[in-house]
């Protein structure tokens, strides 16, 4: 019995243009008190490996949350399957904006303490208190009210190439860190103003809208099924589109357009760029945005350093790694001394935080 994905991504990426089908690219989540996740996590990996399903499942006591794609030819037994389990029957998928057949190249359904990290106690609150949701509709017209503080509760790398209009983006790097940050500086708002946030999917707003609940906001709002959702509402329904750029996603995509504004910067010459990319140099593998130029001047790497180990032949590159591990740049987005655009970016914020 096969529970674990055998297959190199280069290997399936061959097996995916083999196939010639269009696959779907679905997001999907639900919090639901799960008895033994590990049951959970092989029944999920038994049928959905069968349905050639790709893509990065997390399962914990609290429930389920699910970035994946699949042949669209397989969708129907798919959605069939959802709906077998009682607490997915009916779940909101999000399904993606753009396409991409290699989005992802194998099947990881891990068990973890929790569906997303949030860093927080969940018996000190109530987690099912939740906020309003509201539909792209509603939410247009509340965060034009003035009574409104629209928060992004995604991290700086997301914010940084697309966000909503007037939208407060606090500059963290993971979203544990993002909520005692906005609760410090809304703090003389909690009755006043409506708290009015937004995150990809909205699986983030689900618990950080419980959080400030106990924390004594009154006014709550979390936008149903994220901007993903939202831009489909939009189309579907004719709304304006109030969100300028692209939104990140965390597969091999690495972000949707929404609109055509452009309105982040290369990291390495400042000028506009929107496209995330990551440092050849295999030790490296910084998340950096990088715009066409430089990436051809670089070779695809973040600093003349890396660019040099990048050129050596593969196996001294491997002799160099030994016993050396990654290096900290694999798990910063965009946070390096040596990337100069956004370090200035660094020092503006610094200075008017002070």
């Amino acid at each position: 019995m096969q529970l674990y994905n055998n297959l190199s991504a280069k290997e399936r990426a061959e097996l995916i243009a083999q196939a010639g089908k269009d696959r779907l690219t679905i997001s999907f989540y639900a919090y639901a008190k799960i008895g033994n996740p590990e049951t959970l996590r092989n029944q999920l990996f038994l049928a959905w490996n069968n349905l050639d399903v790709l893509g990065r499942i997390y399962v914990a006591n609290e429930g389920i949350n699910a970035q994946l794609s699949i042949p669209a030819d397989h969708f129907g037994p798919f959605k069939s399957h959802l709906d077998s389990i009682p607490f997915l029957e009916n779940v909101r998928l999000n399904i993606a904006i753009e396409h991409d057949n290699f989005a992802f190249l194998k099947l990881k359904v891990k068990v973890r303490d929790k569906i997303v990290a949030d860093g927080l106690n969940d018996a000190t609150f109530d987690v099912t208190n939740i906020g309003v949701h509201v539909n792209a509709e509603r939410f247009n017209e509340l965060i034009e009210d003035e009574n409104t503080v629209l928060v992004d509760m995604r991290n700086h790398y997301e914010s940084e190439i697309g966000h909503f209009k007037n939208a407060v983006t606090p500059d963290v790097d993971t979203f544990r860190e993002s909520l005692d940050i906005i609760e410090e500086d809304l703090k003389d708002h909690k009755e006043d103003k409506n708290l009015v946030m937004y995150c990809t999917g909205g699986i983030r707003c689900e618990k950080a809208s419980a959080y400030y609940k106990h924390k004594g906001f009154k006014n709550v709002f979390q936008l149903e099924g994220g901007i993903i959702h939202y831009v489909r509402q939009i189309n579907e329904k004719g709304l304006e589109n109030k969100f300028i750029g692209k939104n990140f996603v965390f597969d091999q995509r690495r972000s949707e357009r929404i609109s055509d504004d452009v309105i982040a910067h290369c990291h390495q010459c400042g000028n506009p760029a929107d496209l995330h990319t990551n440092c050849a140099n295999d030790a490296c593998h910084l998340l950096f945005i990088q715009c066409e130029a430089c990436k051809e001047k670089m070779d695809n790497c973040c600093s003349s350093t890396c660019m040099e180990v990048h050129h050596l032949p593969y196996d001294e590159q491997k002799e160099l790694r030994k016993g050396q591990g990654n290096s900290n740049d694999i798990f910063k987005k965009g946070r390096a001394d040596h990337l100069p655009y956004k370090q200035d970016l660094r020092n503006i914020f610094e200075i008017l935080n002070k």
